[in-house]
């Protein structure tokens, strides 16, 4: 890693409020305490989440329809603690997508939300950010979206598309991926201390995880754990303290989370490389 990345510039494509801290929370807290500028996108404000607050359910999709205004709040407060400062939805302030819920229920028929909605336009809407914040660097899903998602394979999507169309030329783009080995090991030593992670025995169960063959890249970020953490911890209606994440943290150690691996789709692997030939920075090969 460099001592400095003023100058570089990184940006994240991401379906909903707290997608980003699970996904990328270290690498964004890593590389913006080092200078580089961070750039978050999130498509909607994941307005049909499943509450795990009591106190919250009152604003639940189906009862006063609250929850997206109060994820806003949880994302700005995860943000501050990975010390992102710049991080907007898409389309702002013309246009709003609302969360699309999973294939086959009644939030996916919806008009005014992100899978249904015009694709020129969310793809446009991204072309200008793209083309204001001139990313080296792009990190999105893959075509599945990670596990299925409709909005996160309509961010994958738009993502793609937006880069293509820009007159800025991204340097590289990744796509985020979870090797089932590491979860495996999650996995086996709860098992070992009679618990389980999502119910079930096998990371082959889990569609977000892929071949270690898949991961090009790896991003220690163990120094940035805590920011991760605190991070979760402020998207309280979606991630419980006492759920599979932190129970991850627990039985292994703080260290799970700091990893975060990729797949290179766009650009040359470049030095320097670890033991398994993956890359260990996002932005080697990139020259201002």
């Amino acid at each position: 890693m460099r001592n400095s990345y003023n100058g570089y510039r990184l940006l994240l494509v991401h379906a909903h409020p707290d997608d980003e801290t699970i996904n990328n929370g270290a690498t964004m807290a890593l590389y913006a305490a080092l200078g580089a500028q961070v750039t978050l996108v999130t498509c909607t404000r994941g307005e049909e989440g499943e509450i795990l607050v009591e106190e919250h359910l009152h604003k639940a999709a189906t009862r006063d329809d609250l929850l997206g205004e109060h994820r806003v709040l949880e994302l700005a407060e995860a943000m501050k603690a990975l010390g992102v400062s710049d991080h907007r939805f898409l389309g702002q302030p013309d246009k709003k997508f609302r969360d699309s819920g999973m294939m086959g229920t009644e939030p996916n028929e919806r008009k005014d939300n992100f899978w249904n909605a015009d694709f020129d336009s969310a793809t446009d809407s991204l072309v200008k950010v793209i083309d204001e914040v001139k990313p080296h660097v792009m990190i999105t899903y893959d075509e599945f979206g990670g596990y299925g998602h409709p909005d996160h394979i309509q961010a994958h999507r738009v993502a793609m598309a937006a880069a293509e169309k820009s007159n800025w030329d991204i340097e590289k783009i990744y796509w985020n991926v979870m090797p089932r080995s590491v979860i495996q090991q999650g996995i086996d030593k709860m098992k070992e201390l009679g618990s389980d992670f999502m119910g079930v025995d096998n990371a082959e169960d889990l569609p977000f995880c892929k071949d270690d063959s898949f991961v090009t890249a790896l991003i220690d970020g163990n120094d940035y754990v805590q920011a991760k953490m605190d991070a979760m911890r402020a998207h309280a209606t979606q991630i419980a303290v006492d759920g599979p994440f932190f129970a991850l943290s627990d039985n292994l150690g703080l260290q799970v989370w700091g990893n975060e691996y990729y797949t290179l789709i766009k650009g040359a692997k470049s030095e320097p490389l670890d033991s398994n030939q993956r890359e260990t920075d996002l932005f080697a090969g990139v020259d201002l």
